[in-house]
């Protein structure tokens, strides 16, 4: 059934929180508006005084299909999404094959037609050697290049400045880059080597992966930026440093923007003597102070986006002494509760978290009729019970994986509801699979 009426709700939505009901019709938002009368047919959903929120648009998670469906898939990883209120996703390319050109691009569209449990899109990947792909690109079909100007798998590390420079001026769609400078990388891993031997502890993996990597590849990318009027965004922002380097205030007209991950609003590198490899990703969750900037920084609007970087690896290969464990978390299920944990704490205002992780993705990729609480909007909307608490127990993570980085973390809140174009895809406890969610248009 796609027809609802949400009675007794707390709307939260482009700057305002207050109280309302909301009808849902044929996956749309019909009707905002107070003291609504329930129609024949239609299903009355009472919210209990819940704060009702736009579903979480999710910029950046890695599902693993097609080439690594061991760790993950886009049907377990979609299911994650649902339970902790991420209504759409955009998927990263480097799977196996990467999705480096625009056949593999439309496979995967093709897959997550099939099997997602929520709204989808899947970037283009670019490499030293498939510019031609990128200019011939439709903006419609994809949210935006990504561009991994820093170590990745198999070819996509894009290291010709020849290239660099073409993608940057010729880019269709927007530019989004992982940036870590590799050769720093390198001379830091050469370094702890010659001194730990083959016993590098985790606590050195943010020395490795340093800060003044990843300082020098975003300066870059923002200089390419500027040359060529390109629309960049930055991801997973995870310095103090960093954040200096972007404007505060709104998204809009921005030519530049920046994404953190909500890992790096919560861990930090005081975490690694108790979790390890389990936080283990690139770039790496760095110092305390890092955190409290990076929170700061999205609070005033130098950071635009928070997202997951949600990538999947089985315990058995996070076994591994550093640094055969692979770099990567599990996130998309407790994304939502993490952040407002920040809420909870005064840190960030709820409306705050709306904007980076609702609308903020919405506007940069020019998301069609999503990302709002507006009526005729597709009805993408997840229920936050903000009196209840949930502590985290590994039997009920739905990544494929089976575990998370969370497991026994008490959130001061709970995902009571997602919808997905009107249709209730979570229902607090259970996923309704029937559910299918839809290809993200652009309206570019």
């Amino acid at each position: 059934m796609t027809e609802h009426l949400i009675v007794n709700a707390e709307l939260v939505n482009e700057g305002r929180r207050f109280h309302a009901d909301l009808r849902i019709r044929n996956g749309r938002i019909e009707q905002i508006g107070s003291q609504l009368a329930a129609h024949a047919g239609e299903a009355v959903f009472d919210a209990k005084g819940g704060w009702l929120l736009p579903g979480m648009i999710d910029d950046q998670v890695h599902f693993r299909e097609p080439g690594l469906t061991h760790k993950a898939d886009i049907a377990s990883e979609s299911r994650a999404c649902a339970a902790g209120g991420i209504t759409s996703y955009m998927e990263m390319p480097n799977t196996k094959p990467p999705a480096t050109d625009r056949s593999a691009l439309e496979a995967k569209y093709a897959r997550a037609a099939e099997v997602s449990r929520v709204n989808y899109a899947f970037y283009l990947g670019a490499t030293n050697d498939n510019i031609a792909e990128i200019r011939a690109l439709d903006p419609r079909s994809a949210p935006g290049i990504k561009v991994f100007m820093g170590a990745s798998t198999g070819n996509m590390l894009v290291d010709d400045p020849a290239i660099l420079d073409a993608i940057f001026r010729d880019t269709p769609v927007p530019i989004i880059t992982h940036c870590e400078d590799t050769p720093t990388i390198t001379a830091n891993e050469i370094a702890a080597k010659a001194r730990w031997g083959d016993d590098i502890p985790f606590s050195q993996h943010p020395l490795i992966r340093s800060r003044e990597a990843c300082i020098k590849s975003t300066r870059l990318a923002i200089e390419l930026a500027n040359r060529h009027g390109t629309r960049l965004h930055v991801l997973h922002i995870s310095t103090a440093d960093e954040c200096a380097l972007f404007e505060p205030g709104p998204l809009t007209g921005k030519r530049i923007t920046a994404e953190t991950c909500v890992h790096f609003l919560h861990f930090s590198s005081d975490d690694y003597a108790r979790l390890g490899a389990l936080i283990k990703c690139n770039p790496a969750i760095k110092d305390p102070h890092d955190r409290e900037a990076i929170t700061r920084a999205l609070a005033e609007g130098r950071i635009d986006v928070l997202a997951t970087d949600h990538a999947p690896h089985l315990v058995t290969e996070k076994s591994n002494a550093y640094p055969r464990s692979p770099s990567g978390l599990p996130l998309v299920q407790y994304a939502l509760q993490c952040a407002l944990e920040r809420v909870f704490d005064g840190q960030l205002t709820l409306e705050r978290v709306v904007e980076a992780a609702m609308h903020a993705p919405a506007r940069l990729f020019d998301v069609h009729e999503r990302g709002f609480l507006r009526e005729g909007f597709h009805a993408d909307l997840v229920l936050v019970d903000p009196r209840r608490p949930h502590t985290v127990t590994a039997g009920e993570v739905l990544s494929k994986c089976g575990w998370t980085p969370f497991e026994g973390q008490t959130f001061r809140s709970t995902i009571a509801a997602t919808f997905v174009n009107g249709r209730i895809v979570w229902d607090g406890s259970r996923i309704h699979d029937h559910v299918r969610g839809q290809r993200l248009e652009f309206a570019r």
